[in-house]
């Protein structure tokens, strides 16, 4: 509910806070007196576009602040975690405009843009105005209204669900069709490289060893003699290495009873000598291992020539990459294998969820058949009584040929304003006064059955007047039960009807014109209506008659 608003140098309201109840608010007051500049400051609040021909005082900007209690609106909170915005028991959504005419909005004192205002905005208040494109004009409410008074909130519930596993079900379906025609036009190519990769039978870091390999037989001469050398140097020269250093070791082991320092000395040559010894003999053992055989190097230089045509039509650089796609490409054609299965199985689930929600649609539409003529008939009688004798609605109910997220039926409001015979859609054939009156009658019957944020009405009691304005009051009063709403009217029996009266008026400060409003005590509603009935002296009948309404 809106809980209060602030507004500060917007038109000629220089500065006002008003609080309202949680129950049906009336505001009265002269033409002209600022009933709806202040309407036109809510507006921003609801996200409509500034227009800086309010700012009459360019000298500080204009603020606009509304607070609405929203602790128990889960919808709502919803949206705000979905946005990223605060969530508390209050929400509270601010417009400032600077002196330039610059707008920005604020939720919660996070600033936003007016796509995220209006989203927010449009569930907490509902606001009816001549010539506005009225929520009666949406399919979606149309729904609403016709399954509230149908009792199928609980056929609904079970029907959205198994609606949204239905429709993923056919997603997948889908998906999976398109990717079995997709994998049709490809799976030969794909299999022909798979055949490939498993002809190659490439192992593990096979081709980083096969290029070191490379490397080894296209030098093997040349190790070969280097080992040779090598090898001839410390064992077979005319004076090999490790004999002289032996014949060294020997000659410190002469001195060594003399000269004890020398003993470590000798046991150090003694080791070097082994070592050498060892070194000589696997150098013996590498020289024939190394390989000159020709043949043995064909065919390795023409596995790696097969590993790089592969690399290369890949585009990757190793052994491991290149078995990698061997693995996926042999799981896709597994996959595929196994996708008219797949496909089988989805369609036998499709089959089996679109039968549940066609039994649920079906219970939706008997009980929407069933209850909507008499609430169309009983939205005709209270047409009747609030100043349209004339008028008819009838709600038409035809199958679909699609599920949609609210059964398979297709509903429209038809509309007949002067007994013509002739029903056309409401959205195209009635007014935005008939709109509104319309909205009315529907929302006093629905107030018990529907979720309805703040309902604004802005004179919808306007070109009717006695009997027929006393039915507005109390379809608004009812509606007014259930959830809060705020009525402009220049009508004291829609005035009376209300639970708080609010009295906008101007008055003249330092030679400038300003809106004022006012909440009016018992006493003074009684005058104020008195005065609504029979002018700025009422006489004695006016006030009897304000009391009256008061009373009823």
């Amino acid at each position: 509910m809106l809980y209060n608003i602030y507004i500060k140098n917007y038109a000629i309201i220089d500065e006002l806070k008003i609080s309202f109840d949680e129950h049906l608010n009336v505001i009265t007051g002269e033409t002209g007196a600022g009933k709806s500049i202040i309407l036109g400051a809510l507006s921003l609040i609801l996200g409509d576009r500034v227009d800086t021909s309010v700012l009459i005082n360019r000298s500080e900007k204009c603020i606009i602040e509304a607070t609405f209690k929203t602790k128990d609106n889960a919808k709502l909170n919803s949206l705000l975690q979905e946005e990223d915005l605060d969530i508390d028991d209050f929400t509270l959504i601010r417009r400032e405009i600077s002196t330039s005419g610059k707008s920005r909005a604020f939720i919660n004192d996070t600033p936003v843009n007016l796509s995220i205002l209006n989203k927010i905005t449009a569930n907490l208040v509902d606001l009816h105005r001549q010539f506005d494109n009225y929520v009666l004009k949406d399919q979606q409410f149309m729904y609403e209204v016709v399954d509230a008074i149908s009792d199928n909130a609980i056929y609904l519930k079970q029907y959205v669900s198994a609606f949204k596993n239905f429709k993923n079900l056919q997603k997948k379906l889908q998906d999976a069709i398109s990717q079995q025609t997709e994998w049709q036009k490809e799976s030969d190519y794909k299999q022909f490289l798979f055949d490939e990769l498993e002809e190659a039978k490439f192992q593990k870091n096979e081709i980083e060893d096969a290029e070191n390999n490379l490397k080894k037989l296209s030098h093997s001469e040349q190790i070969k003699l280097t080992l040779s050398e090598i090898y001839f140097a410390l064992e077979e020269s005319e004076i090999p290495i490790n004999q002289e250093l032996k014949r060294t070791s020997q000659k410190l082991d002469g001195i060594t009873d003399v000269f004890p320092e020398s003993v470590e000395i000798a046991k150090r040559l003694e080791s070097v000598s082994i070592e050498i010894d060892d070194l000589a003999h696997e150098l013996d053992k590498m020289k024939e291992s190394v390989s000159l055989d020709p043949q043995e190097l064909e065919q390795l230089q023409e596995r790696l020539d097969l590993a790089y045509r592969l690399l290369k039509k890949h585009q990757v650089q190793t052994t491991e990459e290149l078995l990698s796609i061997q693995k996926s490409l042999e799981n896709e054609l597994a996959h595929f294998e196994h996708a008219d299965e797949d496909i089988k199985n989805l369609e036998t689930q499709l089959q089996k969820e679109e039968e549940h929600i066609k039994k649920l649609a079906l219970q939706i539409r008997e009980n929407r058949l069933k209850y909507a003529p008499a609430f169309s008939e009983e939205v005709n009688r209270l047409l009747h009584l609030i100043g349209m004798p004339n008028a008819s609605l009838k709600i038409q109910i035809l199958p679909a040929e699609q599920f949609n997220e609210y059964g398979k039926d297709h509903i429209d409001f038809l509309w007949d304003a002067n007994k013509s015979g002739q029903f056309q859609a409401i959205q195209k054939s009635a007014s935005g006064g008939e709109l509104s009156r319309i909205m009315l009658c529907i929302k006093s019957l629905t107030a018990k059955a529907m979720a309805l944020p703040t309902l604004i009405f802005d004179e919808v009691d306007t070109g009717i007047s006695g009997e027929a304005a006393r039915q507005v009051g109390f379809l608004l009063r009812n509606i007014g039960e259930q959830h809060q709403v705020l009525c402009i009217t220049h009508q004291p029996q829609v005035a009376a009807k209300g639970s708080t009266h609010y009295f906008v008026y101007k008055i003249e400060e330092n030679q400038k014109v300003n809106t004022k409003i006012k909440s009016l005590s018992q006493n003074d509603r009684a005058l104020h209506l008195a005065q609504m009935i029979g002018g700025e002296n009422p006489s004695e009948a006016a006030l009897k008659n304000a009391l009256e309404l008061l009373e009823e």
